[in-house]
This record gives structure tokens, sequence and C-alpha cells, in this order.
């Protein structure tokens, strides 16, 4: 209190002259370096101030704090625009997901400019970078024995002619009997749900009830990494600050044991899977999107992996 009070009074002369990065923003020698990123928001709404609030808000408040501070900032964001929510958006509307798209991403960078968020780069998830990461990244987990393959029961809509993804089934849970729930998780009681555990399923298409059929996905071999997790999180949750929220789900997860999580889909729209029999599937969004932030990063500069893979700046 007594240094603020000193500065106060000795007037804004006396403060440092303003940090003025290099463009593009990349880490510096010696200054402190910082890379903010705001959660994706998602391509197929029109954002309205609760959005904003609860998702980019935050981050560009936080990016002025660390601006003012002279400390070298990046704050990066942009449009999460893969996986069936996009689909479902363009059947709607009656355009293709490309489409879509394009449409919800010029809104969203537009409603963001009128706000005057500070991003440095915003950017979008379907582009040749994404799929180039994201494929390597696939290639370095299949090259070092963290996945599997397996047969899975799916649900299939024999009216629309295909397996039906996540969000294209709707139902009642089956652990709270909440009767909206989506075939991915449930939003009253925040379980995990594969979509053939709902109770009277429904096709979100045409409303049809969909049948139970075999198909083969890749799956992430997360019970392979929990040995080396648990000493992770220990150490995290001891020098970290996560929420209580965050401590409870992750320890819950953990309690549980770790279970294979499915990375493919049998849909069209999304990173194509680079691997023989899977051609025609592509990667689960939340296998893909995390990866976006990268990918954004380095359509910013093809130097991203001096903010991504540098931890001693």
């Amino acid at each position: 209190i007594t240094a603020a009070a000193d500065a106060w009074a000795r007037g804004a002369a006396a403060l440092p002259k303003p940090w003025q990065p290099q463009k593009p923003v990349l880490p510096v020698e010696g200054v402190r370096n910082v890379l903010i990123t705001s959660a994706l928001p998602y391509v197929n709404n029109v954002p309205h101030l609760g959005n904003i609030i609860g998702c980019v808000l935050s981050a560009d408040t936080f990016a002025r704090y660390c601006r003012l501070r002279n400390w070298n900032t990046l704050y990066v964001c942009g449009t999460d625009e893969y996986g069936t929510a996009t689909e479902t958006k363009a059947v709607e509307e009656g355009l293709t997901p490309q489409e879509i798209c394009d449409k919800y991403h010029t809104i969203h960078a537009d409603i963001y400019r009128w706000f005057d968020i500070s991003f440095d780069y915003f950017g979008r998830t379907t582009t040749p970078y994404q799929t180039t990461i994201a494929q390597d990244i696939f290639q370095r987990l299949l090259a070092r024995g963290f996945l599997l393959q397996d047969t899975v029961e799916q649900l299939r809509c024999e009216e629309c002619q295909r397996f039906l993804a996540d969000r294209f089934v709707e139902g009642t849970c089956p652990f709270c009997s909440y009767q909206e729930a989506r075939g991915d998780q449930c939003d009253k009681c925040g379980k995990l749900i594969n979509a053939v555990e709902l109770k009277n399923p429904q096709c979100k298409l045409c409303k049809g009830i969909p049948v139970v059929k075999p198909t083969q996905h890749l799956f992430l071999d997360l019970p392979k990494l929990e040995e080396r997790l648990e000493p992770w999180l220990e150490q995290s949750w001891a020098t970290g600050d996560w929420t209580a929220n965050a401590r409870y789900i992750t320890r819950s997860w953990i309690r549980d044991g770790l279970k294979p999580r499915c990375i493919t889909r049998d849909l069209k729209w999304g990173t194509p899977v680079p691997f023989d029999g899977f051609r025609d599937k592509v990667f689960y969004v939340w296998f893909d999107a995390p990866i976006g932030y990268l990918s954004i990063t380095a359509n910013y500069t093809d130097q991203w992996e001096r903010w991504w893979k540098n931890p001693q700046q």
C-alpha cells in the first residue's frame, strides 16, 4: 500500500515507458513473457453479453493488466468450428458446415471488435495448420502406444442412413432421468454418457428411433497414463491455483480409474483421421478443439513453437 501511494504521488511522468512488443509478439529473453488464451467460443451462435462475460472478457482484462505491467504479452483466441453442433446448425439453416463457419466467424469477429476485446490475433480452427498439428499429435500418440482400436456399439439412424454422433442423439439420462440429455453428457447431473446408455434415444435430425450397431473406433489409452498423471496432479494441486470444483472432478476421475476415451467419430465435418481403416472418420471435437490454441498461434506466427514449446521463457 505504501509503495502504491508513493507511485501515485510521483505521478504518471515517473512511470516506466510502455512496453512496445515486436510484431509478431514473440518471447523475449530476460523479460516476463505471458501467453493468454480465451476458451474458444463455439461458432454456431451469435455471441451475447453473457457469452462475452463467460468467455473472453476475463482474459481480455488480464491481458490489459499484463500490458500495463510492461509484460511481453500475447493474447490469442478464435472460433471453434468442427463437430456436430456445426452440422446441426447447418441443417437448420440449409447451409453447408463451411458456410455456417464462415458466416458466424465473421459475426463473432465483428462483435468482439465492437467490444474492443484486445486480441493480438483472432483465428479459427478450420485451417490447414489445425489439420497438420492435430494429425502430428495423433501420429505421436500412435507411435508411443497410447492409442487403442476397438469395436463399439453405436446408435445408427436407418432413416438418415448414418451413425449418429453424440450431438445428434437426445434422450433420458440413465443416471438422473433428465429427459433432454445429449449423447455425450448430461447437462443436469454433469456425468459423461455413452449414447447407447441413453433411455428412449431419439435422432435429433428426423426424430426417429435409432438402432444399436457395431463400428470401429480409436481410443486414447488413458489408463496407461494414470501412473504418470497422479504424481503430476499432486504437484500441480500443491503449487497451482486449482478451483475446488476442478480438484473435486479430477479426484473423482482418478478415484474411479481412468477409462479409454474414444477420439474418432463417424462424421464428415472435422479433421480427417490419417490412419488406414479410419480415413472415412474424423477426430472427435474434444480431441481436436484444444489443439486449436496451438494452430491459431501457428496462423499468427510461423514461430508458434517459441510460445508453446519453450518453458524456459
